[in-house]
């Protein structure tokens, strides 16, 4: 008996068996259940997500023998069988990409007026409609607008945005959404239990993220680990046979990249080359990181559907400074972008990697080595704007005594309590407001309210009383007085300096030359500062 592929294999035959698209789902069993109808539905999505798998099996609860029109095909009946087995005549499917030409439509379209040779409705499910020409979707018009009853036409589509608006109203439209990598592990988890297959957990992780959002192609790349690794499905085998980097080594080059080391990033390179890896996949996971590392730092806390190790991207959060990260992401996905114009792919990753450290301020690397460079808050106090500023620990005596303090400084305070990760993102977005007795009052900015944890707020005044050797609560309420947070400050004065350079820069002798010479525009909207929180 000749091998059925896994992705044929496992198709879902039901509803219940159809994962990650239950808002669709559960709409189409409703109007099943309740008779409501439509006479045409479209369904988007990118490929590999259940577009036309979900068609065909409405297309079997319209067409059951036995159970009717149900949201429960049997799927034992004459009908659903021929359905699965896709030689259901009443069941016409059209692969629009190679059925693009008006007079292609129109034979088509000659037969919707029969009646459905023996099924209850002539069903039309239409593959990447949006390949039609002009003139086959103004002949698709008049049918879609006034079909007879005993028509449904289900269209599939991995670019809705070329349907003719026309056509778009005149569907019920379906987004699908692209499987998170967790779900498609745990399918994966399912299936290879089923099947008897053993297989590393990190290893079918890894194939789901290979698989980009696509349950068909995770099923395709599990087959192919089948083949190539034989017995068990080892990570480091499926690392080889994707051309995937282990992401012990992803996260040691970012560690790398917070410390600033050149050498070592070479060094790394070189051990990694020896695993004969893809190195666009490199760049790509790496900005995917990075791209996890910057939201953390916003929000201090991970899509709950990402199954990345949220400690591991708080600690690299924690090594990097917002700014780094911006930098380091932009530079990863430029250099991903180029990487074919590199003499070769090794030497393109290494040298973007090295771009990212030279394009990295020169002071950059003394706040990430001391764990004051995970939030934008400590460099606005050392701003020129505010030269007479000095650290909280050169000056204890103001401090040791904060029931004098009528003003304090809270973005002074903060960059000395040494804090880390979520605990000092939350303190960057509150501003001091007062003190009762032992307990201190702060406004949190409403849009960061996620950060507020009981945990959070824990640390926060157990790091406050530690720095002035009293037992201190923290209250903190949503909204602040008025007055400014340390990231609020630390934005004016990068808004600040951005308005002087722009300044400097149309009154430079060389832009004023240019000008008037060639005619040229300053666009001062392309102005970007390297470290937007320092004085040059």
């Amino acid at each position: 008996m000749s091998y059925l592929v896994l992705a044929r294999k496992w198709r879902p035959k039901d509803f219940s068996d159809t994962v990650g698209q239950e808002h669709v789902l559960q709409a189409l069993i409703n109007a099943l259940e309740s008779g409501r109808l439509h006479h045409a539905y479209l369904f988007t999505g990118t490929r590999g997500v259940g577009k036309t798998t979900i068609a065909r099996i409405l297309a079997k609860a319209l067409n059951c023998e036995t159970n009717g029109v149900s949201a429960e095909p049997c799927g034992e009946c004459s009908a659903c069988v021929e359905i699965d087995e896709g030689r259901f005549v009443d069941l016409i499917e059209i692969d629009a990409a190679s059925k693009t030409k008006v007079d292609d439509t129109r034979d088509l379209l000659d037969n919707v007026q029969y009646a459905p040779a023996r099924g209850r409705y002539k069903i039309y499910l239409m593959d990447e409609v949006h390949m039609l020409s002009k003139s086959s979707f103004n002949a698709l018009l008049k049918t879609l607008e006034e079909p007879p009853p005993h028509v449904k036409f289900l269209l599939a589509t991995t670019d809705p945005q070329k349907l003719p608006v026309t056509v778009l109203s005149r569907c019920l439209q379906f987004n699908l959404k692209r499987m998170t990598p967790r779900l498609i592990s745990e399918r994966l988890t399912h299936i290879c239990e089923a099947e008897g297959i053993e297989a590393e957990p990190a290893a079918l992780a890894t194939l789901a993220r290979a698989a980009d959002g696509s349950m068909r192609d995770a099923l395709s790349l599990l087959d192919q680990a089948i083949a190539y690794c034989g017995g068990t499905i080892q990570e480091a085998a499926v690392a080889r046979m994707l051309g995937t980097i282990d992401r012990d080594h992803v996260a040691r080059l970012l560690r790398l990249l917070a410390d600033n080391d050149a050498k070592a990033i070479v060094d790394a390179i070189r051990e990694i080359d020896e695993q004969f890896p893809n190195y666009s996949r490199l760049l790509e996971d790496l900005a995917r990181d990075l791209q996890r590392i910057a939201v953390f730092q916003v929000v201090g806390t991970l899509d709950s559907e990402d199954e990345l190790d949220e400690q591991e991207i708080e600690e690299l959060a924690a090594a990097m400074s917002p700014a780094d990260v911006q930098l380091f992401y932009q530079v990863a996905v430029l250099g991903r972008r180029d990487l074919h114009l590199a003499p070769d792919p090794r030497s393109g990753a290494e040298m973007t990697l090295l771009r990212m450290l030279s394009f990295r301020p020169a002071n950059a690397g003394e706040a990430a080595g001391t764990g004051g460079g995970s939030v934008p808050v400590p460099k606005a106090a050392k701003s020129a704007k505010a030269p007479e500023r000095k650290a909280v620990e050169a000056k204890p005596a103001p401090c040791a005594a904060m029931a004098n303090w009528e003003d304090p400084d809270w973005s002074e305070l903060v960059a000395g309590l040494g804090l880390s990760g979520a605990v000092r993102l939350l303190a960057s977005n509150c501003a001091y407001e007062r003190r009762e007795g032992k307990t201190l009052y702060l406004g949190l900015d409403p849009r960061s309210e996620s950060l507020l944890t009981r945990q959070r707020k824990t640390a926060l005044a157990e790091a406050l009383s530690a720095r002035f050797g009293e037992s201190l609560n923290v209250e903190i309420e949503i909204g602040a007085d008025g007055s400014e947070t340390p990231l609020q400050e630390e934005t004016r004065l990068a808004d600040e300096r951005m308005e002087a350079e722009r300044q400097k820069l149309e009154a430079d002798p060389n832009v004023q030359a240019m000008k008037n010479m060639f005619g040229a525009e300053l666009k001062t909207d392309s102005i970007e500062l390297i470290n937007p929180t320092q004085a040059d």
